[in-house]
């Protein structure tokens, strides 16, 4: 490279180029190196993360054949606000294990000859046989949420609801039923941050819905009834366990520690660390504690 006549210009290889060009050129260069870097770094770090889930995966289907084997049942509910990450929990949790003894379940709106009939009524429909583990993508506690803070029901269909679960959730896990509830807790500067994400990406814009775009206004309402709902439906026989879920790898993780351990299966691998971050999980009384410290302190809730 040398200077030719025009001191404004320079020669690189035979070509004249201004040496304003040559550096916007050369900031893009170190602008895309810059980019492709932090790429990088971020693929090897999701890389990394989903490769330490495998050995928990692993035990996920060890799981599996101790449900088979003792033909008993699992249900797993997964509840939270609207990018909770209840759905990325999901595919992690079932991405190995055998398809033909588990499903995932997420109903949509009821039909109108649904609305006629007990309410549990089609939940109870796609409950599992022996041997069989069913994920349910939301669960009955839609009428504790979204249908209470839409007012999809009436007060009186929400009033029995909560009456009336704390008994049918015991009568399930008498009769042998191991279910599982997971609360997934997101912040609302995270919630607002995945919506924005969804708004601008094209393969997650189908994740959006009319709910979705209502939950930052009504996030008080929907912290109103959280709490309603912990109070009146954390029990002995069917205790919820709250995941943080602003991390989504530490949530996968660690829901995936709180499954294992809720069943005296034979673990594949006794070595691994079961043991759940308290940063992370807490039980649905602690939540409870936790959010009625924040009314004192603030006046309401936050969480």
């Amino acid at each position: 490279m040398e200077n030719i006549q025009n001191p404004e210009m320079i020669n690189i290889d035979g070509k004249a180029v201004s040496l304003h060009d040559f550096i916007q050129q050369y900031r893009q260069l170190s602008e895309d190196v810059d980019t492709l870097k932090k790429v990088d770094s971020k693929a090897k770090r999701k890389f990394e993360e989903e490769h330490s889930l495998k050995p928990f995966q692993a035990e996920l289907i060890r799981l599996q054949n101790y449900l088979e084997d003792q033909h008993k049942r699992m249900i797993i509910v997964f509840e939270g606000r609207d990018a909770a990450g209840k759905g990325g929990t999901i595919r992690r949790v079932t991405r190995y294990m055998n398809e033909k003894h588990y499903r995932v379940v997420a109903l949509g709106r009821p039909t109108e000859e649904q609305r006629t009939q007990w309410y549990y009524q089609r939940y109870v429909a796609q409950f599992p046989h022996a041997g069989e583990m069913v994920l349910f993508d939301r669960s009955w506690y839609n009428r504790a949420m979204v249908e209470r803070v839409f007012g999809f029901c009436s007060e009186k269909e929400y009033q029995d609801f909560m009456r009336g679960v704390v008994g049918f959730e015991r009568d399930l896990v008498r009769q042998g039923t191991i279910l599982v509830k997971l609360y997934f807790s997101v912040t609302k500067e995270e919630q607002a941050r995945r919506f924005e994400s969804r708004k601008t990406d094209p393969l997650k814009q189908w994740k959006l819905s009319e709910v979705d775009l209502q939950a930052q206004d009504r996030w008080d309402e929907f912290t109103d009834v959280k709490y309603e709902m912990l109070k009146r439906t954390h029990t002995i026989d069917a205790p919820w366990t709250v995941v943080r879920s602003d991390n989504k790898f530490l949530a996968r993780l660690n829901a995936i520690k709180v499954i294992l351990k809720a069943a005296p299966y034979e673990r594949l691998n006794p070595d691994l660390d079961f043991t759940v971050d308290s940063e992370v999980v807490v039980s649905g009384s602690r939540e409870l504690e936790l959010m009625e410290e924040q009314r004192i302190r603030g006046g309401k809730f936050t969480g």
